[in-house]
């Protein structure tokens, strides 16, 4: 077996819903961007500071992407975990704590397995914590596929030993400052398992059942080449586009709701032809690579200096404030909040149109408007 599962738990979300897609990725190469690599040292080194607290001897990791942001979200997710077991202490004497813990769930889901950041074992409750240092897409816990296979791989190692009644799952991700807790009865999660996972995950193994694209497809290696996401997309296209008073209002509903994704899949798209073409000499009939805009630079700044000072002109430097996210970066966020937090402030956004899911509350309408119009004549 190899150190990656077909079916794994980090993307049970997308196998769980699309079937075939866990054996359509095998066919492209997995890549690994900076997000990873920086979740990847922020992980390691949550572990040594882990262990560090609960006194086992551990090495500190060292990182190109260590920070003071990094520090500080290590330093939370510790606390954090440790404030869990102290919880854990007022109902069970001695709870057992796990790091990084292999969790094997494959009598549900073929050769399935992963790894929990953290697992806490106390009488008849089991906790799991993942640790998220992505910032990029906030992560609920609850009915969360990913914390559920966990969640089965540690009764596999424990139910035996223990009376577990319940299983709590959190989602620890620090830079959205979201910490996320769902909490299950076993016999629900067990239920769950034989009656949908397990049908499922046969079937996804085999590469089988049909091809559903969906808000899953985000980072499926597949995606920009998936002939059902490019059919459900183009279904758009099929829309004869009018003036917007000749659409209903359903229609406009419609083309707003469907919008988002086939403009992400359009960037995709045109970003894939575009890297076969310049980096693996791609031909697209009836397409051409031409150089795209460029901006005058210039070619020596301290040549450019003298020549301007001894032309007589002297004010020619700018000075200005490095951007807010690099200053917390710098300071670390603790530090910046007590340097500079009464000297920082937050404009109201622009006013945007989204779905009703959207998380964040609806602005006034007259208030919104109003900022629209500043905003377009501006």
């Amino acid at each position: 077996m190899g150190n990656h599962a077909i079916l794994s738990a980090s993307s049970s979300h997308r196998w769980l819903h699309c079937l075939p897609s866990a054996r359509l990725e095998l066919e492209f190469e997995n890549t690994n961007g900076e997000a990873a690599k920086e979740g990847t040292a922020a992980h390691a080194l949550s572990e040594h500071k882990l262990k560090k607290a609960l006194r086992i001897r551990s090495k500190r990791p060292t990182s190109e992407y260590d920070s003071d942001e990094m520090e500080e979200c290590t330093d939370a997710y510790v606390d954090f975990i440790m404030e869990q077991v102290e919880l854990a202490r007022k109902s069970c004497t001695d709870p057992i704590v796990l790091i990084e813990q292999r969790l094997d769930f494959s009598c549900y889901v073929p050769d399935g397995f992963g790894t929990g950041d953290c697992v806490i074992i106390s009488d008849d409750r089991l906790h799991i914590v993942d640790f998220k240092y992505g910032m990029g897409v906030l992560v609920d816990a609850e009915d969360n596929p990913q914390m559920k296979l966990y969640a089965l791989g540690a009764l596999e190692i424990y139910d035996s030993l223990y009376d577990i009644k319940e299983i709590s799952m959190t989602i620890f991700q620090p830079r959205r400052e979201n910490v996320s807790t769902w909490t299950v009865p076993v016999e629900e999660l067990k239920a769950w398992a034989e009656e949908e996972l397990k049908p499922k995950a046969a079937k996804a193994y085999q590469g089988e059942g049909e091809y559903m694209p969906g808000p899953w497809c985000t980072f499926c290696r597949a995606s920009t080449r998936c002939r059902a996401r490019a059919d459900e997309n183009l279904k758009l296209a099929q829309m004869e586009f009018k003036m917007p008073p000749l659409l209903t209002d359903s229609e406009i509903e419609k083309v707003l709701t469907i919008l988002p994704g086939l403009t992400k899949w359009a960037n995709e798209i045109t970003a894939y032809a575009t890297d076969a073409a310049v980096n693996h000499g791609k031909e697209w009939y009836g397409f051409k690579v031409v150089e795209g805009r460029s901006v005058r630079k210039y070619k020596d700044e301290n040549a450019v200096a003298e020549k301007a000072v001894i032309s007589g002109y002297k004010d020619i430097y700018r000075k200005s404030l490095i951007p807010m996210t690099e200053m917390q970066k710098l300071m670390g966020k603790t530090k910046f909040e007590e340097i500079l937090g009464n000297l920082i402030y937050k404009p109201p956004g622009k006013p945007t149109l989204v779905p009703n899911s959207d998380k964040r509350p609806a602005m006034n309408v007259a208030d919104a408007k109003n900022e629209f119009n500043e905003i377009m004549e501006g």
